[in-house]
Order: structure tokens, then C-alpha cells, then sequence
């Protein structure tokens, strides 16, 4: 096994595994597993899109005390997810050194390979959920009991049909398209992946010109879903993944719609610049075989002002920010702007 770098990314066709373990924690524990503070602890690694969807969503419901976080390691091997960030290369509350330990103690012979956001049963250290899909969804509705006094509403039920319509464009020609085009064995893979992306992204333009946020005018689980795509589209898409017709700075609306959602408490607070580029450029040794991580782009464009206000909309609805980041989860100047 090496250090750094996964031999099998970037040297076949990209698929989007269904999460294999899709377990529900919920109010009433129908299967198994109820809402409980202080029982689950969520892993995650902040260069994965799919898991900083669930370090937004905590962070907005105010669950950092009831549900605990461990960060991977960036640089992921062929042994997945390790954490080599924490003394001794441990987690120091599962006490493993790689999540597929935990996946383990779940079951043996598990198809889709450790993937986060997951959960784990702190007590049992077996693996509870990695379903990327309906993590975010529960945190929003079936944690309530445990929601921070003013937590927004992230998944209201009028609006539902409307946010689930919205983010099955985004996750199809969005979420995934960036990783179709990246990972594309052939030209016309990746033409047609880059063609329906960027179609998607002026769709989206379109939607949000006249308005603040993509369903309503609060800030919701559809929101989210984008931002984590859109935060890292510059840092690595565009080049790493050659989705490069454009940049996002280069697009006035999604531009601003991302630094009005980055500078939202709870968004930027959560975004490592340097894990996101150091695991792109790092692990996908298929598409970057030198291992060269580039020094751009500039991001202190991310703090300029992004003027939505303009457009109203109440980022939290009738609730109210989040409170500071504790001291513990707060991102290193080196991944910050």
C-alpha cells in the first residue's frame, strides 16, 4: 500500500455507487437505531462534496454537541479513508485507524468500498449509514428534538416537491456531471458530461437571477447540495476535471450566489481549501500522476461583496444564525481565504 494516492481513480469510467448501507436513524428508531445525543459520530473527510453537505447541514441545526465528528485524512490510499490526522493515527472516541474498520464490524464483503459521510454506532463501533442521500434529510427532519434553539427549516414540507425536482437536476448533471467529465475513458464521455454540466450550471444561472435562493426565500437542503459542488469548482474542477468552458468567477450570478451562501454562517466555515485541492490533485493519481498540487487559484475573491441582499430573501427563515464554530472544528488559516 502506498501513502498517498488511490491507483484505481481516474483509469475507469466514473459510476456513482448507491450507498450500500442505508439504515435511517430517526425519532422513533424504526430500524434499530434511534436519535440519541451523543451516541453517533459522524465521519467525515472535508475534501469530499458528499460529506461537506452533512458538516453544513450540522452546523445549521446547531447538532454539534449531540453528534460528534471525526475528519479524515485528505489524502486518502487504497485503504480509503484513514485518520492520520488525530494522535497516534486514531480516532480518539471510535479508537480505529481507518473507517473501514468500522464498515467491518458492520458486515464483511460489502460492495461500494468506504465511502463518508457515514455514521457510526459510537458503543458498538459499527458502521450505521453511508447514505449520502438521506443523511442531510434526516439531520433536518428527524433530529428536530435536537435542533438548536432558531435552526432553520431545511427541508419544509410545502416546498418539498419543488427542493426534491431542484436536486435531482443538481445531483444528475451537476453533483455527478463534474465527476462524469473527470473521470471520462473517452472524448465523447466526456463531451457529452461537460455539454449536459455546463447546460445545467446556465439553467441554474437563469433561476437565480431573479432570485436568492434556489427553492423559496430561505436557505434549504437544495442550496446546500449546490454550494458543495460549486465551492470546489474553481479550486479543482476546472482544471483537474477539465470542465473548463468556463470559470464560476466568470459567471456574475453563480458567482455571487456562492459567496452570498459562503459568507452565510455555517457554509464557508466548513470549506478546507487545502484538503479539497491536496485530495483532488493528491489521491486521483489516474488523472494527476505527478501528484503536483497547484498553487492557485486566488481565493481571496471569496470575501468580496456578493450584493443577493438586493434581492431579499431571509437566509434562515424565522430562525436565526448558527452560533461560532467550536474551537475544536474550526478550519486551518491554510484552507481558508
Amino acid at each position: 500500500m502506498s501513502d498517498g494516492g488511490n491507483t484505481e481513480y481516474g483509469k475507469k469510467r466514473f459510476q456513482r455507487s448507491r450507498a450500500h448501507f442505508t439504515d435511517r436513524i430517526t425519532a422513533d428508531g424504526r430500524d434499530g437505531w434511534p436519535v440519541e445525543a451523543g451516541r453517533y459520530r459522524l465521519v467525515v473527510s472535508r475534501a469530499c462534496p458528499w460529506a461537506s453537505r452533512s458538516l453544513v447541514s450540522r452546523r445549521l441545526l446547531g447538532l454539534e454537541d449531540a453528534l460528534s465528528l471525526a475528519i479524515a485524512d485528505p489524502i486518502q490510499d487504497d485503504r480509503s479513508w484513514r485518520f492520520t490526522l488525530d494522535a497516534d493515527d486514531r480516532d480518539p472516541v471510535l479508537g480505529i485507524r481507518f473507517l473501514s474498520e468500522a464498515y467491518d464490524r458492520r458486515e464483511t464483503g460489502y460492495p461500494g468500498g468506504v465511502s463518508v459521510p457515514a455514521i457510526v454506532d459510537v458503543p458498538s463501533g459499527r458502521l450505521v449509514t453511508n447514505d449520502y442521500q438521506r443523511i442531510t434529510l434526516d439531520l433536518a427532519t428527524e433530529w428536530t428534538a435536537l435542533h438548536r434553539d432558531g435552526a432553520p427549516d431545511l427541508y419544509p414540507k410545502a416546498r418539498r416537491d419543488e427542493i426534491d425536482a431542484v436536486m435531482a437536476d443538481v445531483y444528475e448533471e451537476v453533483n455527478n456531471g463534474v465527476y462524469r467529465a473527470g473521470f471520462a475513458t473517452g472524448q465523447a464521455q466526456y463531451e457529452e458530461a461537460c455539454t449536459r454540466l455546463f447546460r445545467r450550471l446556465e439553467l441554474l444561472a437563469e433561476r437565480l437571477a431573479g432570485q436568492r435562493y434556489l427553492v423559496g426565500d430561505t436557505i434549504t437542503e437544495a442550496d446546500i447540495r449546490l454550494f458543495t459542488t460549486l465551492v470546489r469548482f474553481d479550486a479543482v474542477y476546472h482544471g483537474h476535471f477539465k470542465c473548463n468552458r468556463w470559470k464560476l468567477t466568470e459567471n456574475r450570478v453563480l458567482w455571487a450566489y456562492v459567496r452570498d451562501l459562503y459568507q452565510t454562517p455555517g457554509f464557508g466555515d466548513t470549506v478546507d481549501f487545502d484538503h479539497i485541492k491536496r485530495h483532488y490533485y493528491q489521491v486521483h493519481s489516474g488523472i494527476n500522476p505527478t501528484g503536483i498540487v497547484p498553487l492557485g487559484p486566488d481565493l481571496a475573491g471569496w470575501a468580496a461583496p456578493h450584493h443577493r441582499e438586493e434581492l431579499g430573501g431571509r437566509p434562515f427563515g424565522d430562525g436565526t444564525p448558527p452560533g461560532p464554530v467550536p474551537e475544536a472544528e474550526r478550519v486551518p488559516a491554510s484552507g481558508r481565504p
